[in-house]
């Protein structure tokens, strides 16, 4: 896509790395595989600030909605995959890291909401971006603080009988979530961090 070279945002000049992202496809990432919409369909994104089009997103329906569904119920269920298998402290070290990560990709991050969002690109810089990394960075701290709990039964029925009752903390599974248009990046970090923090 030449005309993405060509962008023109206030404030923002579009580094070489972010050009050649905006030039190439958007797909989905479904089964660990960077794939089409099933349609073969896309749509356009355009820059708020500027009305110009920078890229073109795969168009997502209801079939890739059950491929995705179905390809994360099958590994949420492998008790063998290594996602489900590791420790809470193991899952926190990968969530702290993709708090790193996005950090160290700040002035990338930065660029692309500035022209996905048509913010400034200062105001993604200081806020979005470094918000969406301590968000990560606090969730991986709860990955090993999520506990159950002992609750004391007593029935009428059996006075003086001692039951031990207690409360087990699971992941919920498979999980959808609708990231809004307003902070796309930071937005997306407070609905990944806990989910993945809790194991789903």
């Amino acid at each position: 896509m030449s005309a993405v070279a060509e962008i023109e945002i206030p404030d923002v000049a579009c580094s070489p790395k972010v050009i050649d992202w905006l030039s190439r496809p958007k797909q989905m990432l479904i089964d660990g595989q960077w794939s089409d919409a099933a349609s073969g369909k896309t749509f356009p994104v355009y820059n708020p600030a500027t009305g110009e089009e920078i890229c073109r997103v795969a168009e997502g329906n209801a079939e890739d909605i059950r491929r995705a569904v179905a390809t994360a119920r099958r590994v949420f269920d492998d008790v063998n995959h290594p996602w489900r298998s590791m420790t809470p402290s193991e899952r926190g070290k990968i969530i702290w890291r993709i708090g790193d990560l996005i950090l160290e990709h700040l002035e990338e991050f930065a660029e692309l909401e500035s022209i996905d969002n048509g913010k400034p690109k200062a105001v993604a810089q200081a806020a979005d971006v470094p918000l969406a990394a301590d968000l990560f960075h606090y969730m991986a701290g709860w990955a090993t603080k999520i506990e159950g709990s002992t609750i004391p039964i007593s029935v009428p029925y059996a006075p003086g009988a001692k039951f031990h009752a207690y409360t087990l903390k699971e992941p919920v599974g498979v999980v959808g979530q609708i990231i809004p248009w307003n902070f796309p990046l930071l937005m997306a970090a407070w609905k990944l961090g806990p989910a993945l923090a809790t194991g789903n």
